[in-house]
């Protein structure tokens, strides 16, 4: 009788789990779903083929806006997705994590193919030109300017980190204070919820 009780309340607490992801209730992140903005993309690979959101259907997307010549946030980010990725073992095969130049004039694709597969091979860079840049920015509401250094530049930029589901619907925005296992814990709630 104890023994059918604890499966009784195991079945019943999968079960309110399952509803509870499906419902975006326990998510650590921010909430986004049925957001105005952030409904797509079309930005270029390191290869030159043209991406958008359509090319990872069936995956969790995790888009992250920043320049390759970040000292701290942008690494630390990427550092962070990697280990992400790494917590939620095989069901991380189907996390694409994107990383979207905001530094397009020095990020060429050599040089985000390079910076992205130093922190994992299957994460991507993705770029546009100015314009492309500035309109994709601004449909995500992420915020970037560039900020004189002597004879060069640093760019200024918001921090969030957007999670679209494998339905490529925007689902959340991870703040930049967040650790890898509450990043680990809405993408797997998202990847089972598929």
């Amino acid at each position: 009788m104890v023994v059918l009780s604890l499966v009784l309340l195991w079945l019943i607490s999968g079960c309110q789990r399952a509803d509870d992801a499906a419902a975006g209730a326990s998510f650590r992140g921010m909430d986004i779903t049925g957001a105005s903005y952030g409904h797509d993309f079309r930005l270029s690979d390191p290869d030159g083929r043209e991406r958008t959101l359509a090319d990872f259907k069936g995956k969790v997307v995790l888009l992250y806006f920043g320049f390759t010549q970040c000292p701290d946030v942008c690494p630390t980010a990427l550092s962070r997705a990697a280990e992400a990725k790494r917590l939620l073992g095989p069901e991380g095969e189907r996390l694409q994590v994107i990383f979207v130049t905001l530094d397009p004039e020095r990020d060429v694709a050599a040089v985000l193919r390079d910076y992205t597969a130093a922190f994992d091979p299957s994460f991507l860079g993705l770029s546009g030109d100015l314009q492309r840049t500035r309109e994709t920015a601004d449909h995500f509401k992420v915020y970037y300017r560039k900020v004189p250094t002597g004879g060069s530049y640093t760019m200024d930029h918001s921090t969030l980190s957007y999670v679209f589901d494998p339905q490529g619907r925007l689902r959340l925005a991870l703040r930049h204070e967040q650790n890898a296992q509450d990043y680990a814990h809405d993408l797997r709630l998202l990847l089972q919820g598929s």
